[in-house]
């Protein structure tokens, strides 16, 4: 993935607007001259930036993770009661899961890694795999305080984590069933899982 200027206004435009198009789109039907036209920018511009498509796809998905990793921050708390800190990784982990935007790309990759595998590999290292790493932190910290079994290891117990997360509501977002479901739902679905992992990990 290429890196020229991490705070440059036409990085930002491009990044926006490549993911956008990749987003409504594919990945397939989108091309540079698409993305310069979206973005504002000249060829000269984006190419200055990325290399080549899979570069700037890279990019997008790598940015959104790092978005994501900082926004995840703010639940990255291990003094409230276990169940409270549980509830709140469920809860922001679940939301992102199926953001229009963690769908989208989702999708994209779905339908295209099978004719472009490092599309999916850059697209698995740059978010599901940093996702699953965060959460492995979160889940080693909370065994050094004792407050989750010591036996668990938090490589397995990340994804097991986060498969929990993609359940019935999961499901019926990534199809398109319900799009936008309603807050009873994701509560419903939040409550549901934070117990059954506090059942599967919780120290006696």
């Amino acid at each position: 993935m290429d890196n020229v200027d991490e705070i440059s206004p036409k990085r930002r435009q491009v990044l926006d607007a490549a993911g956008r198009l990749f987003t409504s789109e594919g990945f397939a039907a989108v091309s540079m001259d698409a993305v310069a036209r979206e973005a504002g920018v000249s060829k000269a511009t984006l190419y200055a930036y990325f290399t080549g498509k899979h570069a700037l796809f890279g990019a997008v998905v790598a940015e959104r993770c790092v978005a994501m990793v900082e926004a995840s921050r703010i639940v990255n708390d291990h003094d409230a009661p276990l169940r409270e800190c549980m509830r709140r990784q469920v809860d922001f982990w679940l939301r992102f899961l199926i953001s229009p935007a963690a769908i989208g790309t989702y999708r994209t990759v779905l339908a295209e890694g099978g004719r472009f595998p490092d599309l999916a590999h850059a697209f698995y290292e740059a978010g599901p795999a940093a996702g699953l790493r965060w959460i492995g932190l979160w889940i080693a910290e909370e065994q050094r305080r004792g407050r989750l079994r010591a036996e668990i290891d938090p490589r397995r117990a990340a994804p097991q984590f986060t498969a929990l997360l993609r359940g019935d509501l999961y499901i019926q977002v990534a199809l398109g069933l319900i799009p936008v479901p309603s807050e009873e739902a994701i509560v419903a679905e939040v409550d549901a899982a934070t117990d059954t992992l506090l059942r599967a990990y919780a120290a006696a």
